[in-house]
């Protein structure tokens, strides 16, 4: 794939990464949906519209089903939403890509992967900055909310381990969006005491799951053939800070300095472990 094209497409893609927390906020925060509705919506959507290309490209070939990745989805998804009730958009965006990242890192270690000095210090700084954007203060974050959060990185982590093997990307992604509705759906039933919905709350829901995930994904996917795996994660390192902007500019939030030196902290230090990693295996 041409240079220009991967870098557009890998643009696009992370624009639609971060979306998913301002548009998520946006309905939450405004309080247009609840929680679980925007979740059923958001995954219902998102099936839809990836089982649909599915369906366009023709593509009959059978694939290993595995409940797990489903499973890791359905509980990120979940527990997203229900973080966002509470966080700002920035600290929600860090928090989440902060508990991806050392999860990852964590399976590589328990695999028995190599960290250099260099890497454990990228490690250590990190996991610091997370630790001082969570800490109690004036500014620091809900703490349910934060802790929700953290659980959704977790399974988005899980979730991204588990779907490095699949053969077609967008046909396993198309899969685990299927296996996640009747448990959305579920949980959907489970807070019916909380419903709120107003078509503004679901209009945010569908653009969520059928563009910013569904079509988001795809385009992902298509930009990943143009990266290596360690400038594939590097590139990561923009969401939190697309996703920051983007509630500064659409939402009004204010950008503290807790957030701005949590992930300067957090995002250099992932970026340190991954550049380190990727001269090791040069």
């Amino acid at each position: 794939m041409r240079t220009e094209n991967t870098a557009f497409l890998t643009a696009i893609a992370l624009v639609a990464f971060a979306a998913n927390s301002v548009l998520c906020r946006l309905a939450l925060g405004q309080d247009l949906i609840d929680a679980a509705s925007f979740t059923s919506i958001r995954v219902i959507s998102g099936a839809a519209v990836l089982g649909l290309i599915v369906l366009i490209r023709q593509h009959k070939a059978r694939m290993k089903s595995d409940w797990r990745p489903g499973l890791a989805l359905f509980v990120y998804m979940v527990f997203f939403s229900f973080a966002y009730v509470s966080l700002g958009v920035g600290t929600g965006a860090l928090i989440a890509f902060g508990a991806v990242q050392l999860t990852m890192f964590a399976v590589a270690l328990r695999g028995g992967e190599h960290f250099s000095l260099r890497s454990w210090f990228g490690l250590a700084i990190a996991i610091a900055g997370l630790v001082y954007l969570v800490a109690p203060g004036v500014t620091a974050p809900d703490p349910i909310g934060a802790a929700l959060m953290v659980v959704a990185g977790v399974a988005w982590g899980c979730y991204s381990l588990l779907g490095r093997s699949a053969s077609d990307p967008t046909q396993a992604t198309a899969y685990n969006f299927l296996f996640s509705v009747p448990f959305v759906v579920l949980t959907s039933l489970l807070f019916i005491e909380d419903l709120e919905i107003s078509m503004a709350g679901v209009s945010l829901a569908v653009a969520s799951g059928a563009i910013a995930s569904g079509l988001g994904y795809v385009i992902w996917y298509a930009a990943l053939r143009g990266h290596t795996a360690t400038s594939a994660a590097t590139v990561q390192l923009s969401a939190p800070v697309i996703a920051a902007l983007g509630g500064v500019l659409l939402l009004a939030e204010d950008l503290t300095l807790r957030l701005a030196f949590a992930s300067i902290a957090t995002l250099g230090g992932v970026a340190i472990v991954l550049l380190q990693r990727n001269a090791e295996t040069d």
